[in-house]
């Protein structure tokens, strides 16, 4: 049972803080009281929380950066409102509906929220700019095809506050970067295109023809187009991602970091080598044929809740499911469908059959101990366990990695996956007559250094059971964000696959750049270095998305210019160049119209669906643009005469840019026909169909060994993860519901007992530290929560400790920073 931090688990520590903000819960107030209680060194670099400690201040020119700049972090306050309730048992339910209206009616009014809300993810409406779950392929609810967190995120987007000149000429930079990200989020969305001089104070409205025109002239006066950078955000649809690699490429440079390379890339990297393909294998129809079903290193309930009918549904036919987390996640736990009788009267549905607590990165240790044991069984009942004939015919390495089994001690192994053996044997128990098998999971894997091995584990896993290339069994890597793959499938990626730039000269006509470009890391270092000078997203919030925040704070403020591309206001608008435009643009769920037709753009989900996406509400401001506007705009601005590309045709219609992405991109074939059939279709995919495109045509076993964390007697390990009021860096309220935490986002989960070694009780109030490197990272004041955690393992939101993530603690071969495992020491704080 998870456990709080007073005997009274309703009981508040507000009066553990002294340094409260009075107003914390209401985002709208203006920034003057908000600022109430604030430390005074709020607005210096210097004295802040990672100050300029974090990292080598010798690998960038500080000379010239601002003297005071704007906030990086967020305030180290904390709301002065912290409570504490007990952890829930059950996911979802009447209070999900109550709470998604809540926020949906905070936004805008009944009218268009019903309108959004109607049109979410449904065959003939928009995809939600949330997370990457499929939709049903037949049928879909007309109650509500979405989840709590998915209407939060409508109620962001769709919401009827405007940032106009009139705000901005209101509020300094420096003001609001005093703000929360929660509060920075809430003020609404940006109506107008603004641009902040170089030395200048506040932002200041600027035409779109302006600036495009400075934009195009920064980049043109750039020795080499690889000073450029040019990042993407998982919302971007295939259509603007498409002509924005298409750019980017005619530009020069191939320098397309994105968010993937944050989260899921360690997956791609594992299974294009071991099954040939970087994506997953399943279908949503596979999950209830499966009969088990391995989560790991995920937290459905938050992330991806629609997942929670799947699983219900998956459950209801017999399928056992298997958990495997450091955090006993409501979400893993029970599910009450709030659009069945029983889940409106809080009769929840049990979904996770054996629940396997698992340390912080003891998941390689824990598949290997169950693959270790399996192979017993398959010893002592040759041919009954494992799947030869699958073996035999479609992989390789199988006899190295069961002479590596061979050399493992399974003592050592349930020591460092931190499970008791008996649990694990009920999980084999589970596993051993079975041949379909599903394994998901997300970052709770993908954020180590031996993230791509440990993916591998996995799939050995899948392989040894021939659980792959056939219905009920693969590969589930959920994606966090709704249209993360298909960017991917359609060219961004710094690293592009020669058949990639191969067609892009031969349908276009132009070289493209074949040097491989910066990923997220890569391009961060070269900000700090000087080598990237002009910054470009393409949606996202970057700052607060990244590692070692007061590092990327610095090396945006190294650049000359800072452009984003976005929707709402957040830190990275305030954390910037010498120079920065704000170019504002229509979300998914406003109408876009061009030449008086109505457009729509598409996505892919997690399984390889493309489907249109078709937005129903007017838009908040006359003033935006939809995102492949923009990029034909900033094309067009920027290469003049210069391009062999056809842009303007591309702003007349939608269709002709789908045309020509089908041209270049596989299994695309008549897209526009095809994506206009409800529903979308399916891209191809070698490993569902039993074919695996690796360079020796087999599925491949691997080996590796388990990777030890060795940790000192004062240091922890310490995981970033989402509240429930959270989406990726969008912070939707101050509660966590499911864990029992409210109105505070500066907490540390630890265990009770390990606690209690090192004297510290919940409620203490500490600053964290992180010496990767030899350099000191410090975030303060943060409260303990006692919970249901590991020893030696501690949890903490993001991105309020992302500034202890060190920027060169990355994962083998994919380059994805650590954020699953970061080395700590907790002191109490002095104030």
């Amino acid at each position: 049972m998870n456990k709080t931090n007073a005997e009274n688990p309703e009981s508040s520590i507000a009066g553990s803080n002294n340094e409260e903000r009075s107003n914390a819960g209401n985002p709208d107030s203006s920034i003057a009281s908000s600022r109430n209680g604030e430390q005074s060194n709020a607005g210096n670099p210097d004295s802040s929380t990672a100050s300029s400690r974090n990292g080598n201040p010798d690998s960038f020119n500080t000379n010239s950066l601002p003297l005071n700049p704007p906030n990086a972090e967020n305030p180290e306050t904390f709301t002065g409102h912290f409570r504490l309730g007990k952890p829930q048992s059950s996911a979802a339910g009447l209070p999900a509906v109550i709470h998604a209206m809540q926020h949906i009616l905070a936004e805008m009014d009944a009218i268009r929220g019903f309108k959004a809300l109607n049109k979410l993810n449904q065959k003939n409406g928009f995809d939600c700019p949330g997370c990457a779950w499929p939709d049903p392929d037949d049928e879909r609810s007309g109650i509500a095809e979405y989840c709590e967190n998915g209407a939060k995120a409508v109620a962001e987007e769709a919401t009827t506050k405007r940032l106009d000149a009139t705000f901005f000429a209101q509020n300094s930079v420096a003001e609001l970067a005093t703000l929360t990200d929660y509060e920075i989020g809430k003020k609404g969305r940006v109506a107008q295109p603004m641009y902040l001089a170089e030395g200048a104070t506040h932002y200041t409205p600027i035409s779109w023809d302006k600036a495009f025109e400075k934009i195009g002239t920064h980049l043109n006066a750039l020795s080499s187009p690889s000073e450029a950078i040019f990042y993407t955000s998982g919302r971007t649809s295939n259509e603007a991602a498409f002509l924005y690699q298409l750019f980017v490429r005619e530009y020069g440079t191939n320098n397309l970091p994105d968010c993937s390379n944050m989260c899921h890339e360690s997956s791609g990297v594992a299974l294009i080598e071991s099954v040939g393909i970087g994506k997953g294998s399943v279908t949503l129809d596979d999950l209830y044929e499966a009969e088990v079903i391995f989560i790991l290193g995920q937290n459905p309930g938050t992330n991806h809740p629609r997942m929670l009918t799947a699983l219900q549904k998956a459950k209801a036919k017999g399928v056992t499911i298997i958990s495997a987390n450091p955090l006993k996640e409501t979400g893993l736990l029970g599910f009450m469908n709030p659009q069945t009788v029983k889940g409106m009267l809080h009769i929840d549905s049990h979904l996770t059959d054996i629940f396997l607590q698992v340390k912080i990165n003891g998941d390689m240790a824990l598949i290997k101990a169950i693959n270790l044991l399996l192979l017993k069984e398959e010893e002592t009942h040759p041919g009954t366990v494992f799947d030869p004939e699958f073996i035999q015919n479609n992989t390789s390495g199988y006899e190295a990695y069961i002479a590596h089994l061979q050399e493992q001690n399974l003592d050592q192994l349930v020591n460092d996956c931190g499970v008791p053996l008996s649990q694990i044997k009920a999980a084999v128990n589970a596993l051993v007559h079975k041949k379909k098998i599903i394994a998901c999971w997300a970052m709770g894997l993908t954020q180590h250094k031996n993230a791509v091995d440990t993916i591998k584990e996995i799939v050995n896993l899948l392989l040894l059971k021939g659980s792959i290339g056939k219905p009920g069994a693969g590969t589930c890597p959920v994606r966090g964000h709704s249209n993360v793959q298909g960017d991917r499938t359609v060219g961004i990626f710094e690293r592009p696959p020669k058949a990639l730039l191969d067609k892009i000269q031969d349908v276009f006509g132009f070289n493209p750049p074949r040097e491989h470009g910066w990923d997220v890391v890569a391009a961060i270092r070269a900000m700090r270095d000087g080598k990237g000078k002009v910054f470009f997203a393409m949606g996202g919030n970057f700052l607060s998305a990244t590692p070692d925040t007061v590092q990327t704070a610095n090396a945006l403020r190294n650049c000359n210019l800072t452009v984003h591309v976005s929707t709402k206001l957040n830190r990275s608008h305030l954390v910037h160049g010498r120079e920065a435009i704000i170019l504002p643009t229509l979300g998914r769920s406003d109408k876009d119209i061009v030449n008086g037709e109505r457009q729509f753009v598409t996505c892919e989900n997690s399984m390889g669906v493309v489907q249109m996406s078709k937005g129903n509400l007017p838009p908040i401001s006359d003033q935006l643009l939809s995102e492949p506007v923009i990029v034909c705009r900033l094309a067009m601005a920027t290469l003049k005469d210069r391009s062999v590309v056809d842009w303007p045709r591309y702003t007349r219609h939608y269709d002709y840019i789908r045309d020509d992405l089908e041209r270049v991109i596989p299994g695309f074939d008549n897209y526009n026909q095809r994506v206009r059939h409800p529903g979308g279709f399916y891209l191809p995919n070698g490993a569902r169909e039993g074919k695996y495109n690796t360079t020796n045509q087999k599925a491949n076993f691997n080996v590796a060994p388990v990777t030890r964390t060795a940790l000192n007697d004062d240091e922890f390990m310490m995981m970033t993860i989402r509240s429930h009021d959270q989406f990726n860096t969008t912070i939707y309220g101050l509660d966590d519901r499911y864990r029992g935490i409210y109105q505070e986002r500066r907490v540390i989960l630890m265990n009770e007992a390990e606690a209690a070694k090192h004297r510290i009780k919940g409620g203490d109030k500490v600053d964290l530290y992180n010496e990767f490197g030899g350099v000191e990272r410090i975030v303060r004041n943060f409260l303990v929560v006692l919970y249901d955690i590991p020893e030696r393992c501690t949890a903490t939101y993001f991105p309020e400790t992302n500034a202890l993530v060190p920027l060169d603690s990355v994962a083998d071969k994919s380059n994805t920073p650590t954020s699953k495992l970061v080395i700590i020491k907790i002191k109490k704080s002095i104030t």
